[in-house]
C-alpha cells in the first residue's frame, strides 16, 4: 500500500491537470443578445450591430461569439457556459431581461462572474428589482427622471489607462448619448471609461420630464462636472460588468474607435485578455449594410 499511495496521488493530481487544461482550451463564449425591430431604418439596428460585432469578436482566437436576435431566446440554454452576456435592445418596459424569472436567471449567472454588459437603451430599465439588478450586473443604469438621453456630438480627448482603452484614440461622435447615470454608491468598483461635461444645449428639451432633464443634472452640468457616458464595473463579488449608452446610430460603428471600446469591454467582461492594440478589424461598407432590419 504504501508504494502504491504516491502513484495514486500522481494519477489524480494529472487527471486534474489534464481537466484543467480541457477547460481552458474551451472557447469562451460571448452571448450578444439583439432586442426587437425598433426606430427607423439605421436607428437602434440591434440585430445588425451584435452581427457585425460577433464578426469582430469572431477574429480573436479562444472567442466564440453566439448572436440572439429578436430579444429575450425562447430556449434559455442559449446561455449555458456563457462567459458573458451581452444586451443591446430596447430598454424601460420593453427591456428583455427585466421579467422576474429572467432577472433571478441572470443573477445566478452573475454570481456564478458571468459578465453582463448593456449597450444604448439596453442601459434603462425600470426602478425597482430591475434597477436593483443591474446595479449589481453593471453597476449602473439609466433611471428616469435622474437620467437623460439627449442626442448631441460628444469629443473623447483622454481616457483611463483600462485593458478596455487600449488602443483606442481620441474621437468625436454625434450620437444619443446618455447621461447621469444612477451608480452603486460612491461608485465603488467602478472606472469611468468615457466621461465629458456635456453641453448646456443637451437640456434644453422643453423641460423636465423621465429623459429630458431634472434639477440634479443641471446642477451638474452648470458646475462642469464631468459626466460618465460608459464604464466598466468589478464587482464585489467577482465578475465584471459595463455599460455603453451610445449606440442609437448604426453608422457609428464604423468608427474603429467606437467599435473598439465595446469590443474591448466585451473581451474584458468575458475574462479575456484584450489585446495589446485593442481589437483591430478592419470593416467595409457592406459590412455595415448587411443585416439591417426590414423597416
Amino acid at each position: 500500500m504504501r508504494t502504491r499511495f504516491p502513484l495514486i496521488v500522481v494519477v489524480l493530481a494529472l487527471l486534474q491537470v489534464l481537466a484543467f487544461r480541457a477547460r481552458a482550451a474551451e472557447p469562451k463564449r460571448i452571448v450578444l443578445l439583439a432586442g426587437v425591430p425598433s426606430h427607423g431604418r439605421g436607428e437602434h439596428e440591434f440585430r445588425a450591430g451584435v452581427i457585425l460585432l460577433a464578426k469582430c469578436l469572431g477574429t480573436i482566437p479562444g472567442v466564440e461569439a453566439l448572436v440572439v436576435s429578436n430579444g429575450w431566446p425562447a430556449d434559455t440554454r442559449v446561455f449555458e457556459g456563457a462567459a458573458s452576456v451581452v444586451i443591446y435592445a430596447d430598454g424601460g418596459d420593453g427591456h428583455p431581461a427585466i421579467k422576474p424569472e429572467r432577472l433571478k436567471l441572470l443573477d445566478a449567472m452573475a454570481a456564478r462572474g458571468v459578465g453582463i454588459g448593456a449597450a444604448h437603451y439596453g442601459v434603462e430599465v425600470p426602478t425597482g428589482d430591475p434597477g436593483f439588478a443591474m446595479l449589481r450586473w453593471t453597476g449602473g443604469y439609466f433611471e428616469t427622471y435622474w437620467s437623460v438621453n439627449p442626442t448631441w456630438k460628444a469629443t473623447f480627448r483622454e481616457f483611463p489607462e483600462h485593458p478596455v482603452t487600449r488602443g483606442v484614440k481620441p474621437f468625436a461622435i454625434d450620437d444619443e448619448w446618455y447621461y447621469h447615470m444612477r451608480f452603486v454608491p460612491e461608485m465603488k468598483g467602478i472606472t469611468p471609461i468615457l466621461a465629458v461635461v456635456p453641453p448646456a444645449s443637451t437640456l434644453d428639451r422643453g423641460g423636465d420630464g423621465p429623459h429630458s432633464g431634472n434639477p440634479w443634472v443641471r446642477s451638474e452640468v452648470a458646475r462642469g462636472i464631468p459626466q460618465t457616458l460608459m464604464w466598466v464595473y468589478e464587482r464585489p463579488g467577482g465578475g465584471r460588468g459595463f455599460g455603453f449608452t451610445g449606440g442609437h446610430y448604426h453608422r457609428n460603428w464604423s468608427d474603429p474607435n467606437f467599435r473598439k471600446l465595446v469590443l474591448n469591454a466585451t473581451l474584458w467582461s468575458a475574462g479575456v485578455e484584450v489585446p495589446a492594440g485593442g481589437v483591430e478589424v478592419s470593416l467595409g461598407e457592406e459590412d455595415l449594410k448587411g443585416a439591417l432590419d426590414a423597416k
